[in-house]
């Protein structure tokens, strides 16, 4: 059992600086090569457009960079708690997998606030004028809806007993 635990750990912490890798390896490039201007992909409906967000999803709570770095670290101790204590079995695959993806996502944002205090965004639809985003909001939001869908459809009350249990 400690065997399939170790093997597990290694395949998440691969799978995670993988999915951070990725985020920030786009946020650099968006950051060189969008400095001087943005590059309309469809004019007038989609373009990568830097912008850089002090603030929160839709870029609300502005200037917010320690509460959001507080919160972030909260989040991502929670997440890495809640996978550790998880059961290794088929059934939990998918809740896995969710919540490492939210977990990369946590990470590059949280890079970015500590680094340079601002998320690197540039992902820009035009046409619906929807707020500039980036890969790791992309894996916030996507897991977010993805781990509701499993909540409500896939898992059931019983299926966390494991929790209950652990936590005594």
């Amino acid at each position: 059992m400690k065997n399939k635990k170790q093997i597990a750990t290694l395949l998440s912490v691969f799978g995670l600086v993988f999915l951070v890798f990725l985020d920030q390896i786009t946020k650099y490039f968006a950051r060189v090569c969008l400095a001087d201007g943005p590059f309309d992909l469809i004019p007038g409906v989609f373009s990568f457009t830097y912008h850089g967000n002090t603030g929160s999803i839709w870029g609300i709570m502005q200037g917010k960079t320690t509460f959001l770095i507080l919160v972030s670290i909260i989040a991502l101790v929670a997440l890495v708690v809640f996978l550790y204590k998880m059961p290794l079995t088929k059934r939990f695959l998918p809740l896995r997998i969710v919540l490492l993806v939210l977990t990369a996502g946590a990470i590059g944002n949280l890079i970015d606030r500590v680094v340079s205090g601002v998320v690197t965004d540039f992902f820009y639809f035009e046409l619906i004028n929807f707020p500039i985003f980036n890969v790791a909001d992309i894996y916030i939001t996507v897991s977010e809806v993805v781990l509701i869908i499993l909540i409500l459809f896939y898992y059931k009350d019983e299926d966390f007993q494991w929790k209950k249990s652990n936590s005594k």
